[in-house]
This record gives structure tokens, sequence and C-alpha cells, in this order.
């Protein structure tokens, strides 16, 4: 994962914080582009495995239309109610699409881990609940970009 931020370097989250942050956050925004150039946000939980983000999609959607048409995505992961609380991170660049779609519980070693910390974190199971409906998109950052208002007390 390459961190490229200029601006705000001094309320930029160390390696170590935006790995906590990504770890333990729930919920994400996926921000996609339509085939007639609109912008799509979308709400989603996802998993990170400390060098990608693992979205667990369905597949009769806008977001996966777009995604498949065009690769390209962003994302934010954020939190804070008052302007000293806020943080986040915006992860950018092109989603795999990893498994069968839609997902049925085949095996895929490859998705041993991801399955394992995405049901842990969200259903409080050990093992993946496959619906038929929801497919896998893997995204390994391109560029990083993160705040931590609360730094700015010590500024």
């Amino acid at each position: 994962m390459t961190v490229t931020q200029r601006r705000g370097r001094k309320i930029m989250m160390t390696p170590g914080e935006l790995e906590a942050f990504l770890t333990t956050q729930r919920t994400c925004r996926v921000a996609t582009v339509s085939a007639d150039g609109a912008p799509h946000v979308s709400t989603l939980w996802f998993a990170w495995d400390g060098a990608a983000m693992w979205l667990y999609s369905v597949v009769r959607s806008r977001r996966w239309a777009d995604l498949r048409r065009e690769g390209r995505v962003a994302v934010v992961v954020d939190t804070g109610e008052e302007y000293g609380e806020l943080r986040g991170v915006e992860l950018s660049g092109r989603v795999e699409f990893v498994g069968e779609v839609p997902r049925t519980g085949e095996l895929c070693a490859e998705l041993d881990f991801p399955e394992t910390l995405f049901a842990r974190k969200n259903f409080g199971l050990e093992e993946m609940p496959h619906d038929g409906r929801h497919a896998w998109l893997r995204l390994t950052p391109e560029k990083v970009v993160s705040w931590d208002f609360r730094k700015l007390a010590s500024l």
C-alpha cells in the first residue's frame, strides 16, 4: 500500500494507526462511475486483511455493474461527530473479482482468510454465510489518504 499524501502530513495516520482503524471499522462508502458518467456512492461492510480491502457486494446492483464495466473505485472509511474527532481513510485503485459469482461457498483458498475476517467482524460467526446473491471484490489500494483531526489539538 502506497501512502501518497502531501497536504495534511501532520494529521495523517501512522501505518499502525491506519492498520488499527481499518481493522476495527465496519462500514465504508464505495464510489463508482456509471456508464453515463454519473457518480454513484453506496455503503458496504468490509474486511481489511492488512494489504487489501475486501468488499462483499450484491451482484445485481448498480455498484457491481459499474465495477464490471470500469474497475476503478474510491472507498472512504470515516468516523467522528465533532470536527476535532473526525478521522478517516480514502483508498483508491482498481478492484479484482475473486471467487465464483455469485458466491455459493465453493472451495476457494484465496477467500479463506477474508471470509473468516468478515464473518467474525460482521456476523460474529466463524464461517461465512453465503446467500447466492453476493460476491467478493478485492481492492489493493494504489493510493491512500488519511486524516485524524484529533491531532490538530497538539499542533
